[in-house]
């Protein structure tokens, strides 16, 4: 345990976006994606939206990584893996609310346990709390669309009960977004306001809509300070160590816990390796010959 001074370092942020059906959360996703980064080739989209994420292949380059039900929180975490390991500098999780309501999701799976209701949520909890953390600990920027159900109240007007909203609650568990950096509210006018922001830079400010300079202003928040440590992959550097493609099909065969998550390294290792052995194999068949008596001489 030590004292130390505080010190500002640089981040990378957490972000999420939160409206209802057709509020342009993923459209806003990916503009501030390539505010972050400026190049489509670096933003992935985790999309469980039934391919919505590809409509917007016009804007560029992008990556999708598809998923279906069942919306296991290890699901979420596999995927946000495999944009990790392929080199993308931002995720964009579109959307977070189908691992808590939807099918297979948490909520899904705790109604689906027999036994105690209660006690149930002591053996799911940590399930969601890996997925949770998952995003926060991750070396990238980390967009997160949430849906939004609509909230009312009944106040009385003139003697009646009159319905009035009160502001949108997103669905996803009670408190996620407290572990967001930035929360933006966006309605069904594509209008964007700050519920939550650590950085300062949009909260207490007038509502605005979503476009690449709302990214830029966040990286030029995200840069200030000093430098993020890169985390080491040691099971990377096993993989680059390999010299043939034999040695490197025993270590894909051996590890398949690394199979999914690292196949990115494994494709971009054979590439490498591929040409090197027809070479080694021609010099060979040249520089080799073989004498009268049939034994290997090299000229």
């Amino acid at each position: 345990m030590e004292l130390q001074i505080a010190k500002r370092k640089q981040a990378k942020i957490k972000l999420g976006i939160q409206g209802c059906s057709g509020s342009g959360k993923t459209m806003g996703a990916l503009l501030i994606a390539y505010g972050l980064c400026s190049d489509w080739g670096k933003i992935a989209v985790i999309d469980t939206e039934n391919y919505s994420a590809s409509l917007y292949a016009h804007l560029g380059g992008f990556s999708v990584v598809n998923i279906a039900a069942p919306f296991s929180p290890e699901k979420y975490i596999d995927a946000i893996r495999l944009c990790e390991t392929a080199g993308m500098e931002v995720i964009i999780i579109d959307s977070i609310s189908h691992e808590w309501e939807g099918s297979g999701g948490i909520l899904d799976i705790h109604g689906n346990m027999a036994g105690n209701s209660f006690t149930n949520w002591s053996k799911i909890t940590p399930r969601h709390n890996a997925f949770v953390q998952a995003i926060l600990q991750s070396t990238v920027h980390i967009i997160g669309t949430i849906r939004s159900k609509q909230e009312y109240v009944l106040n009385e007007k003139n003697g009646k009960q009159v319905p009035e909203k009160v502001g949108m609650k997103g669905v996803q568990r009670d408190g996620l977004d407290y572990e967001f950096t930035i929360v933006l509210d966006v309605d069904i006018k594509h209008h964007a306001l700050a519920s939550k922001d650590r950085t300062g830079l949009f909260m207490d400010k007038p509502e605005f809509r979503i476009t690449t300079d709302t990214g830029r202003l966040i990286q030029g928040w995200c840069g200030q300070g000093i430098p993020i440590e890169t985390k080491k992959d040691e099971f990377t550097d096993r993989i680059n160590a390999c010299n043939s493609i034999a040695e490197l099909g025993r270590l894909y065969i051996l590890c398949p816990q690394y199979q999914q998550s690292h196949n990115a390294h494994f494709s971009r290792r054979k590439r490498e390796l591929q040409p090197v052995q027809p070479i080694v194999n021609n010099l060979l068949t040249q520089n080799i010959s073989t004498n009268g008596n049939g034994s290997i001489q090299q000229p």
